[in-house]
């Protein structure tokens, strides 16, 4: 079984930044991508970006820019530095963990950009 910790989430104005961190534990395999995704009211999830275990980092769609994804030394940390905020950035944002036999999913850290 997999465990996943978010913090880093809150309140901060248009412009700002924020740090995401995500820490995985209990059975994770050497091979996994973990990765952030996000869900705003009355929308879809999406990916903002994930990172496999290799270090290599995937962005969503027009994501790449204001949002980087890290993974120090490859392990089982990563984190989201969001930059240049904006209103539309507002949502629960997710971390997940996938490896063979399964995908876990955190419980999620809310994001407000107020303007």
């Amino acid at each position: 079984q997999v465990q996943l910790v978010e913090s880093g989430g809150g309140l901060v104005q248009v412009g700002g930044s924020l740090r995401l961190s995500c820490v995985a534990s209990g059975s994770i395999l050497s091979t996994n991508v973990m990765g952030w995704y996000r869900q705003a009211p009355g929308k879809q999830r999406e990916l903002v970006a994930d990172i496999n275990s290799g270090g290599v980092p995937r962005y969503g769609d027009s994501m790449e820019g204001r949002f980087t994804i890290s993974r120090p030394n490859r392990k089982n940390t990563i984190y989201l530095q969001m930059s240049s905020l904006k209103p539309e950035d507002t949502a629960v944002y997710y971390c997940d963990l996938d490896q063979r036999g399964g995908r876990t999913w955190g419980q999620g850290t809310q994001v407000t950009v107020s303007s």
